[in-house]
C-alpha cells in the first residue's frame, strides 16, 4: 500500500480567471497558497480534508463527470449564502433516503458541485453504543 502523506484535485479549467472568481469569490473558498504569474497560475483551495488546485489552461472541459463533495454544518444556511453570491442553485436541499441532506450547485466547466450536510442523527456523525 502507497502511504499517502497528502492530497489535491488539480482542476485545468477553459477558463482560469472565471474558475478562480468562482471558486475563491462565490464559494469562498479560503486560498492554501498560489504560484505562478498570469492567468494560467496556480491557486490551491483549501477542501476541509484536501485542496483543490486551478491551474493552467485546457481547451474543453477535461473532466465533464468530476463532482466535488463538500460538507457544510448547515445546507439550507449556505444555498442562502450561495445564492446571494449569485451561484447557480441546481436542486435545493433535500433529505435523502440515505439520510444526507444534498444541495446541487453548478460550477465552471461542467463539475457538479453536492453540498452536503450530515444530520446528528446520521450514521456518518452517530454511532449507537459509543
Amino acid at each position: 500500500m502507497v502511504h499517502v502523506l497528502s492530497s489535491r484535485i488539480l482542476l485545468r479549467p477553459t477558463d482560469p480567471e472565471g474558475s478562480r472568481a468562482f471558486y475563491g469569490e462565490a464559494l469562498g473558498l479560503a486560498v492554501h497558497r498560489e504560484f505562478g504569474s498570469g492567468p494560467e497560475r496556480g491557486t490551491v483551495y483549501f477542501l476541509g480534508g484536501g485542496f483543490l488546485e486551478v491551474s493552467g489552461r485546457a481547451a474543453e472541459p477535461a473532466c465533464p463527470g468530476l463532482r466535488l463533495w463538500l460538507q457544510v454544518a448547515d445546507a439550507r444556511a449556505a444555498r442562502q449564502e450561495l445564492a446571494a453570491r449569485g451561484v447557480r442553485i441546481v436542486r435545493e436541499p433535500v433529505r435523502e433516503p440515505w439520510g444526507l441532506v444534498e444541495m446541487w450547485i453548478a460550477a465552471p466547466d461542467e463539475v457538479g458541485v453536492v453540498v452536503v450536510e450530515v444530520p446528528p442523527d446520521h450514521p456518518l456523525r452517530y454511532r449507537p453504543g459509543s
